[in-house]
């Protein structure tokens, strides 16, 4: 295939009027617009900060940590409105700056800045060759830095100084060219840690066991004691914390062989101590999840394995998310701990993020995967759905809202929401159809919003004194952190409920490491306690503490986490390494078309006779669409187990024929060693309106 020329195709894509106004992200558009006092620059190669700062003569700034081999930090300067196009156009103008640029936000999410970047992630058809491939992307003043890991034909950019256009204009620009399937500027967002307590102090770690007491409903507690009669841990199994830092020198946190691979992202160096008074919450989602067990302080959930800590830099961009979890996957983490989301209303990851967690889910402990587990979040919201928003400070958000935790959401993560020491839905904890566990933690006493969200502006709050114990954990030592003393009992939100998950599944992959990450989540889903609330929260009257028909709620996904039921059933879980005898196919080549923006989507059958046991599996997709980047596809076999075989990363490509087996899709060894017979279904789900296709067959061959 031939290049074509950028400025003459005028086919699909943005309009010219919106072509810098609409951001490319995740298969979506999200409508920008500019911040009428801020912008952003990159110093030249050699240009130190202080200089460049010097050079540009404006006294308000801050550096956004996000730094590359090929891009240092952005330094982001605030000037009078009056001011912003001539002082962003001095500093275009300088020798020193490499890259300048307006600051955006979002119009559905007007608390939250965008910075962008030089940077641009390209993915081309499957025809297009590589010569043409240099042709379309110097025609826009790109320069390859390298190739995306695990996605075809997918390459990072870096916008030149040839570039007569922003990154966002660019990749408006190449998503109308033919041989482009998907083309999104890396952005850079803050993070925010999902809580700041401000509680008083409550009893210790009844999280873990407890025999009741004053707040303390019967089996509010994740039942761990039992479970550390099977196991405490083993140091072999690697939890890597990822957050703003953690106190390594804390006693919690000694004994032979528990720091491995520690890494600072932010500072660039190996050492992920705390640098700010604000540098609390990696510490105690430490202890929460891997405290050591010495006789000093406190426990945590899995005290016997490792702990990797790793400090992130406070923003999130798509190299920042790539660093993370390469660094994890390379130094051999098992499960990996993010209490911590970005700071927006509405977040769709990049192809190039939803990229980096596939490949820590898939090809993590030499292609088992790693336990990639999320905090939910804590504004009372749902991590994807609507709400008719009011009361809002200023109203900064009002009426019908729509609200998407682009991490939360990933197929591949374990997305955790509070409950609380009574055993009910904690006052903040985000909610939705893609919760997997809840854990327990605090509720949300008077103030809470104010140092949870994240955001500038704060849901309506609930002033009123709910019940619920806090969480105790490792604090910073001395008199920095949450308490004068080493430790907090005022810890909680879903940012410790997050590394309580976390704690099991370091148990689960103590008593059986052969299990892959898809095993593990199924196991944690499968033995939790269904705990039931039938109270109407008090922000928005939503009743979704019962569950449905599959067993899942809204308010705690499959139920509380339960340590010693998850312990046993992984002892009972065996791979199998008998040979492969026989081969069975089948195959439904009836077309069905595919409905739009429907989680339900279609089913197509295949019946299976044979009883035998389940050796290999191999699926073989056939499929037309519009804009495949909409579509998941899933395997479900007779026992109702399913699968993920192709999420939304498809971008603008229109024809699916693709083949599917155990050693290109670890995740199908989920459904080895179980009775081939009964119907086994391939589902498929657009998740977006407008673009439509037709599911056209498809064939199911399995080794028995």
């Amino acid at each position: 295939m031939t290049s074509d020329s950028i400025s003459e195709f005028s086919g699909v894509g943005v309009a010219d009027d919106n072509i810098g106004v609409i951001l490319q992200r995740g298969g979506e558009e999200l409508i920008l617009y500019k911040v009428s006092d801020r912008f952003t620059v990159c110093a030249a190669p050699g240009v130190k900060q202080s200089e460049l700062v010097d050079r540009i003569g404006i006294e308000q700034y801050q550096s956004i940590s996000v730094g590359s081999r090929t891009r240092t930090p952005l330094v982001e300067f605030t000037v009078a409105a009056s001011e912003l196009e001539t002082a962003l156009q001095a500093a275009r103008d300088l020798e020193a700056v490499a890259f300048a640029s307006h600051v955006y936000q979002i119009r559905e999410d007007p608390e939250t800045p965008i910075y962008l970047t030089n940077e641009i992630v390209v993915q081309f058809a499957a025809d297009v060759e590589s010569q043409a491939q240099d042709e379309i992307a110097t025609t826009v003043g790109l320069h390859q830095l390298e190739p995306i890991d695990g996605v075809a034909n997918t390459y990072v950019y870096q916008v030149t100084k040839q570039a007569t256009e922003n990154p966002v204009k660019i990749a408006n620009r190449l998503m109308r060219h033919p041989g482009v399937l998907t083309a999104e500027p890396n952005i850079i967002v803050p993070t925010t840690s999902h809580y700041r307590p401000r509680d008083p102090l409550y009893p210790r770690q009844w999280y873990l066991h407890h025999t009741g007491g004053s707040q303390l409903a019967s089996n509010s507690h994740i039942s761990v004691e039992q479970a550390w009669d099977i196991t405490r841990g083993e140091r072999s199994v690697v939890v890597a914390v990822t957050d703003d830092s953690v106190e390594i020198d804390h006693p919690d946190f000694q004994g032979p062989g528990k720091i491995v691979a520690p890494r600072d992202l932010k500072d660039k160096d190996y050492l992920p101590l705390p640098g700010r008074a604000s540098d609390n919450h990696g510490t105690a989602c430490a202890g929460v999840c891997v405290a050591e067990e010495n006789g000093k302080g406190v426990v945590g959930v899995a005290p016997g394995c490792a702990l990797m800590p790793i400090r992130t830099s406070g923003y999130l961009d798509d190299e920042s998310i790539d660093k993370l979890f390469d660094w994890a996957i390379a130094n051999n983490a098992s499960v990996i701990s993010c209490s911590w989301g970005a700071s927006a209303v509405y977040f769709p990851l990049s192809l190039r993020q939803r990229a980096a967690i596939t490949r820590a889910a898939t090809r993590g402990r030499n292609g088992k995967g790693c336990i990639v587990v999320f905090a939910s979040g804590n504004a009372n919201r749902p991590t994807q759905g609507i709400v008719n928003e009011r009361g809002w400070p200023r109203n900064a958000i009002a009426g019908r809202t729509e609200w998407l935790s682009g991490f939360a959401v990933h197929p591949d993560v374990i997305a955790v929401s509070a409950c609380t020491s009574l055993n009910q839905k904690a006052a903040y904890s985000n909610w939705g159809p893609n919760i997997s566990v809840a854990a327990p933690s605090n509720n949300a006493p008077p103030g809470m919003w104010l140092q949870s969200t994240g955001f500038i502006s704060t849901p309506p709050e609930i002033r009123q004194y709910l019940p619920g114990l806090g969480v105790f954990t490792a604090d910073r030592l001395g008199a920095a952190g949450y308490d004068p003393s080493d430790y907090t009992s005022s810890f909680g939100g879903t940012s410790s409920a997050c590394p309580v998950v976390a704690g099991v599944a370091a148990l689960v992959l103590s008593v059986n490491p052969e299990l892959t990450a898809f095993q593990v989540k199924k196991i944690l889903q499968e033995t939790t306690d269904k705990v039931t609330d039938t109270s109407a929260d008090l922000q928005l009257g939503n009743q979704f503490g019962t569950y449905d028909r599959n067993g899942h709620s809204q308010w705690f996904g499959y139920g509380k986490v339960n340590a010693y039921k998850a312990v046993r059933a992984a002892q009972r879980e065996y791979s199998t390494t008998e040979p492969v005898s026989q081969r069975i196919e089948g195959r439904n080549d009836r077309a069905y078309p595919i409905p739009n923006n429907n989680s339900t989507g279609i089913a197509s059958r295949i019946r299976v006779g044979d009883s035998r046991s389940v050796l290999d599996v191999q699926v073989e997709v056939y499929v037309e669409h519009e804009f495949l980047g909409d579509i998941e596809i899933y395997l479900i076999d007779p026992g109702n187990r399913k699968v993920l075989l192709q999420g939304r990363n498809l971008g603008r490509q229109t024809v699916l024929r693709a083949r599917y087996s155990t050693g290109s899709s670890p995740v199908l060894k989920t459904l080895l060693n179980r009775s081939a017979r009964g119907d086994w279904q391939l589902q498929v789900i657009d998740r977006v309106s407008n673009d439509s296709g037709t599911l056209k067959g498809w064939k199911l061959t399995l080794g028995v």
